[in-house]
C-alpha cells in the first residue's frame, strides 16, 4: 500500500503529476498547515481518499473545510486493515488556533482509550507536532509533546507521521527516527510511504 503524505508547504510538483500517477496512491495523508484548496486539489487529482489533521496555522478550515476530505483529530479510520488515528495541533505558545498544552493533549489521548480497547491500538498515528525529543526543536512553538512518547511506548504504532518541523532533506533517510518498534517520520513537504497491510 502506497500513501502520499504532505505537510506544511504547497508543492506545486504534486499538482503537475502525470496521469499515470494519479491513481497510484491508496490514500493521501495531510499533517497540517496546508490550505484547504490544496487538499481538495490533491484529493481530486489523485482520486484517493484524503485524511488530515490541522496545524497551528490552519485558521480557515472551520469556515472553508476541504470538501471531500476527512478530518482525523481524535478519530480513527481503518484503511486496508490498518487503523489510523490523528491528533491536530502544536504546543501552546501564543493563544493561536490548534495550540494545546501538554495536559490538553494528554486528555485527548486518554479520551480515546476505550476506542483503542474496543477496536485495537492504532497502526499509524498522524500528528502535526512531533514527539518531544524526537525531531523537534527547543523553541516553544516547535517543542514536541512528551505524551506522544508515552503514547508510542504504550500502544506501539508502526508509524507516527508528523510535520511542523520545517527542514529540507537531502535523502528520505534523514526524515526517519525510530523509537522502539515505531518509525517516526517528518513529512515536511511530501513523503511517499509504502506499507505492507
Amino acid at each position: 500500500m502506497k500513501l502520499l503524505v504532505v505537510s506544511d508547504i504547497v508543492e506545486k510538483k504534486l499538482l503537475e503529476a502525470p496521469c499515470a500517477r494519479r491513481s497510484s496512491f491508496e490514500a493521501i495523508i495531510a499533517c497540517g498547515d496546508l490550505p484547504p484548496e490544496y487538499l481538495i486539489s490533491l484529493r481530486n487529482l489523485y482520486d484517493a481518499p484524503l485524511f488530515y489533521v490541522l496545524g497551528n496555522h490552519d485558521n480557515r478550515h472551520k469556515t472553508r473545510p476541504p470538501v471531500g476530505c476527512t478530518p482525523l483529530h481524535r478519530r480513527m479510520v481503518t484503511l486496508h486493515g490498518l487503523r489510523i488515528v490523528g491528533f491536530s495541533g502544536s504546543r501552546w505558545y501564543n493563544y493561536g488556533v490548534n495550540q494545546y498544552s501538554e495536559k490538553e493533549m494528554t486528555r485527548f489521548i486518554r479520551s480515546m482509550r476505550f476506542l483503542f480497547w474496543r477496536r485495537g491500538a492504532p497502526d499509524i498515528v498522524i500528528t502535526h507536532a512531533p514527539p518531544r525529543g524526537f525531531g523537534d526543536r527547543e523553541d516553544q512553538p516547535h517543542r514536541g509533546f512528551p505524551c506522544f512518547v508515552k503514547f508510542i511506548h504504550r500502544y506501539r504504532p508502526k508509524y507516527l507521521l508528523h510535520g511542523h518541523i520545517h527542514r529540507h532533506f537531502t535523502s528520505d533517510a534523514e526524515r526517519i527516527i525510530t523509537l522502539g518498534s515505531t518509525t517516526i517520520i517528518n513529512c515536511f513537504g511530501s513523503y511517499v510511504l509504502e506499507i505492507d497491510p
